[in-house]
């Protein structure tokens, strides 16, 4: 990582997924030149758009995934006997430790407007290889953003910590996961952890980001589902909306570790990731079952041909600010 503050405009992509119905996602992280910011490794959207979605069990190792929807319903059910249904403003988090299997459905038979966040969070050596749990939290701490021009703004913290401000949610390093709403002719400081890297995804509006000054020549706007990537030493970051925006924070203390990811495996060696995949194919325990599934359930892709190696940084910058 190169350190200090940044401003690197890095594209979310459209990319389709095995198993769920006529549905797209946009991947806003990882990124090529950017595997992680802080322990955050993973984030996709799925809408908004009317879908059916039925993702069929599968496994996951070595991480939390963090499960936030916007709009609609979405059934969790995993081999640890949890069967929740998900609403927007709740959270489920799952932590796989060494291995587990989950399953995600919309609720009813026909398409609904659906419309969601799911992220991964690595975990660090210390505890991947520790228990398995499931929280859901209904109800999230907030805070006020004040405004230093128009009306304040309001972030959920989803995970971690903001401004002294902590989500019940657990976890194994330090980060942020927050959900910020700017209303309309607004303006905003948000105060950061300095040492920590930070992100910022716009969902909905249209989001301006004073990355060094108050100047108009510092301003860049970030495409929604793009992903803003903010570098370390900030200790404040300002935004403003003309017409309002939701947007999605992430932070945390940048992550000694190089990790191997595959698939839904995050993982430290190209044998790790081997292994995993040989227990979900032969269906050695190690993952569990999801009950209501009978023996239905996503298969691995083929492992790749060539060795897995850690994903590094190779920073490109559009701007250094």
């Amino acid at each position: 990582m190169i350190p200090g503050p940044r401003a690197d405009l890095m594209p979310a992509r459209e990319v389709p997924l095995g198993g769920l119905r006529s549905m797209n996602v946009q991947r806003a992280l990882p990124q090529r030149a950017l595997p992680t910011v802080g322990a955050w490794c993973f984030l996709d959207r799925f809408g908004p758009q009317r879908t059916t979605m039925r993702v069929e069990p599968h496994p996951h190792m070595g991480l939390q995934t963090v499960t936030w929807p916007l709009v609609g319903q979405v059934r969790h059910r995993d081999s640890l006997g949890s069967d929740v249904v998900l609403r927007a403003g709740q959270l489920n988090l799952m932590t796989s430790g060494a291995g587990v299997a989950h399953s995600e459905y919309s609720v009813g038979e026909g398409d609904i407007e659906l419309d969601a966040l799911q992220l991964w969070v690595a975990l660090p050596e210390a505890v991947r290889h520790g228990p398995r749990s499931f929280e859901r939290h209904e109800s999230l701490p907030t805070l006020t953003l004040a405004a230093t021009h128009g009306a304040d703004a309001e972030a959920t913290v989803v995970m971690g910590t903001l401004a002294g401000v902590t989500s019940p949610a657990t976890t194994h390093t330090p980060l942020v996961g927050a959900q910020i709403r700017l209303s309309p002719g607004s303006r905003v400081g948000i105060a950061l952890e300095e040492s920590w890297e930070h992100a910022v995804v716009v969902l909905d509006g249209e989001l301006d980001v004073h990355t060094a000054s108050a100047a108009d020549a510092d301003l860049i706007r970030p495409d929604r589902n793009d992903l803003l990537y903010l570098g370390t030493g900030r200790a404040r970051v300002t935004m403003s909306s003309a017409e309002g925006a939701l947007v999605f924070l992430l932070g945390g203390q940048p992550l000694a570790d190089n990790l191997v990811m595959w698939w839904n495996f995050v993982g430290r060696s190209h044998e790790e990731i081997v292994q995993a995949w040989h227990d979900w194919q032969d269906r050695s325990g190690r993952f569990g079952d999801v009950d209501g599934h009978d023996d239905v359930r996503v298969p691995a892709p083929p492992m790749p041909a060539v060795r897995l190696t850690p994903r590094r940084r190779r920073h490109a910058p559009d701007h250094t600010a």
